[in-house]
């Protein structure tokens, strides 16, 4: 029984050391995909085997590191009743961060806080590169506009429209080809871009367009990216736009790809479906019997006969390939979880019932593209798409309030409209003249709602309805809010860390971090021998884990949290220095090396979880009241002390318990450099 209970024990220590590698390789391949994926791709290149490639997510750097511009603005709320002044900042913050995504800003961080009597926005905007133009759009005060459809027709070009464009266009495809002939006698593809190109934002980095994937490019101009090598020019591209001179630079791992066909059995009713043949159950009916019918051989043909797709008859259904997120969510769902081969349905979409045939399966690298462009002209740069909607002449000035209400006979979640008396003329108006057709409410350009007109109402109360939850009504009210009532805000302060000296900030810190992980490690295998050999796995596998956690949770890692992540390192050796102290102490009392160690951990894990506590508690009052960049020191040291005790706890004593009894009084020596007495 002794021995039944011991070989189980050993079973599962090992099943454990085999847990701990697994992790270790999952959480490195999480860290780092780039590298991986680099591995796996040339790993595919060299053997055709089509290893899967890992997920890529980057890490969110704060404003220290990436650059970027840290923003004070004050809300003005003196006009505004004090039980309604958290609504109407809380519209604001929402206006701007609207704005601010506009901006396309990546990952901005917006919070309001109250200092006195003054509210507050704090608007972080990472790796910006045009502050003014940021500030100039946030310090705006939001305009709410409530518009009618435009039926206004709109009109053909005049000849000598027609002609200015062509002339245009003329003198732009001579500009490219003059410059397709200077690099061909010897001006840099970069020389060329900084000259002549007239795409503004690719300029700054050599005209690149980055990384794309070959299936987002036309069919001619992805088959000269594939076949081009590194460094090759193309000719003189002429696409929606304007005219290009493409380089082709290198690649990185891509997303997979399917092929498929489908018949299409559209209905009545569906989505430009152009047909009256089928009902909604009769389409059903025959895409069964189409899926019963079709096999490899005979779907090409079952397609061009029966699907109702245009053009169908001469494509056979083939879709070519497609990424994932591409096709509407049933269909993609479906394509994306089903074996090559495998023919799938009915498939119901807006667009009616498919049967799916997946034909082919593959991951395409994506290609660094870069690009001289020059611009041609089209009828909208004279003639612009009219819009949908175009203002009224009621506007927020004369809307006094909205407000989540509920119906009180249904429990229907809606939004009331409260207009004053200019605003009631103008809205019973509208509204008699609108009746059956929508009427759409704008804030700072970008429409927010757009409710169909039921009644005529002439009393200026109004609600919207439209089946929301509370939260969805509730942000509706604040947006409406936020341009009804008059909350301008001021900038009061302001920060700009250039990208430069963030990347320097990072590049020394890591430097910083690694020469002392270096020290640390070479100490601890110096003085504690084999076991320090140990705790270098355990450090290692502590570091993998917590920078997952970090990209994870989405932690923004600064320069505080960078000091704060190397702090519990010295946290994470600290608790294995008394593991090994009193482990050496057990063992200088005689006892043996597997006594040694049950013992050891018991009587140090009183000391690692009182210290490591009291931390955890001092953590979580920083964080509670602390500012922006303490409550980063805080948060990523306090995540650093829970993986560091479970990396000392459980994947040192995993380690120590595997290895023990491969050692017996003579080799105890290798073990500490120290035997029983």
């Amino acid at each position: 029984m002794a021995k039944s209970t011991q070989k189980d024990l050993r079973s599962k220590i090992r099943w454990g050391i085999v847990g701990i590698l697994v992790l270790l390789l999952v959480t490195i391949a999480f860290d780092a995909p780039t590298q991986i994926n680099n591995g796996i791709q040339k790993f595919n290149t060299a053997t055709g085997i089509g290893l899967p490639h890992v997920p890529e997510k980057l890490f969110s750097l704060g404003l220290d590191l990436q650059g970027g511009a840290h923003l004070v603005y004050e809300a003005d709320v003196k006009n505004i009743e004090s039980k309604e002044q958290v609504d109407a900042v809380e519209g604001v913050r929402d206006v701007i961060e609207r704005r601010i995504n506009a901006l396309g800003v990546g990952e901005p961080s917006i919070h309001t806080a109250k200092v006195g009597d003054v509210y507050r926005i704090n608007v972080d905007l990472p790796g910006v590169t045009d502050v003014n133009e940021a500030i100039s759009r946030i310090g705006e005060t939001p305009i709410l506009e409530f518009r009618e459809q435009n039926t206004e027709q709109p009109r053909e070009l005049t000849e000598e429209e027609q002609a200015q464009i062509d002339q245009y266009n003329k003198d732009a495809k001579e500009k490219i080809d003059n410059i397709k002939k200077e690099i061909d006698e010897g001006l840099s593809f970069e020389d060329g871009v900084l000259t002549y190109s007239e795409d503004t934002a690719s300029n700054i980095n050599n005209g690149s367009l980055g990384f794309v994937a070959p299936s987002q490019l036309t069919p001619e101009l992805s088959d000269w990216a594939k076949n081009a090598k590194e460094g090759d020019l193309s000719d003189v591209v002429n696409l929606s736009g304007g005219y290009h001179i493409f380089k082709r630079g290198g690649e990185q791992p891509g997303e997979k790809e399917v092929r498929a066909s489908h018949i299409l059995i559209c209905y009545t009713g569906a989505t430009r479906c152009n047909s009256d043949k089928y009902s909604k159950q009769e389409a059903l009916d025959k895409a069964k019997e189409l899926f019963d019918q079709a096999n490899a051989e005979n779907f090409a043909d079952l397609a061009k006969e029966f699907s109702t797709e245009p053009g169908a008859d001469k494509s056979a259904g083939d879709l070519g390939f497609f990424r994932e997120g591409q096709m509407v969510s049933a269909f993609n769902d479906a394509v994306f979880n089903v074996q090559i081969g495998q023919i799938l349905g009915p498939v119901e979409t807006e667009f009616g019932y498919h049967i799916i045939y997946k034909t082919e399966e593959q991951i395409v690298p994506n290609i660094e593209l870069s690009h001289i462009f020059i611009k041609t002209e089209t009828k909208e740069d004279i003639l612009p798409t009219p819009e949908e909607f175009v203002p009224t002449t009621l506007s927020g000035k004369q809307l006094e309030r909205a407000q989540v209400v509920t119906n009180s006979q249904t429990g229907e979640v809606q939004v009331s409209l409260q207009f004053d008396a200019e605003g009631r003329a103008i809205f019973a108006s509208l509204t008699e003249k609108y009746i059956g057709k929508p009427i759409a409410i704008y804030l700072d350009g970008e429409p927010i709602s757009i409710p169909v007109v039921q009644t005529i109402i002439t009393d200026g109360q109004a609600v919207i309805t439209g089946g929301f939850d509370i939260q969805e009504a509730k942000l509706l009210a604040q947006r409406l809010n936020a341009g009804a009532l008059p909350v301008p805000v001021e900038l009061v302060g302001q920060q700009t860390v250039g990208a430069t000296l963030g990347a320097e900030s990072l590049a020394k810190s890591l430097k910083a971090g690694a020469i002392a992980l270096v020290l640390v490690m070479i100490y601890m295998i110096i003085y504690y021998r084999l076991p320090g050999i140990l705790s270098v796995i355990a450090l290692g596998l502590y570091m993998s884990l917590t920078l997952a956690i970090f990209k994870l949770v989405g932690v923004t890692i600064t320069l505080a949290g960078i000091a704060g992540f190397i702090l519990s390192i010295g946290m994470a050796v600290d608790a294995n220095v008394l593991i090994f102290e009193r482990l050496k102490e057990e063992i200088k009392k005689g006892k043996s090396l597997e006594t040694a160690v049950e013992q050891g951990f018991e009587r140090a894990w009183s000391a690692i979880k009182d210290g490591n506590i009291s931390t955890i508690i001092t953590c979580i009052l920083l964080i509670w009241l602390g500012s922006s960049f303490v409550q980063g020191f805080a948060f990523t040291l306090a995540i650093g002390i829970l993986v560091s005790m479970f990396s000392a706890i459980t994947v040192t004593r995993v380690m120590l318990r595997f290895v023990s009894p491969w050692f017996n009084e003579q080799k105890q020596k290798l073990f500490f450099g120290i035997t029983k007495k």
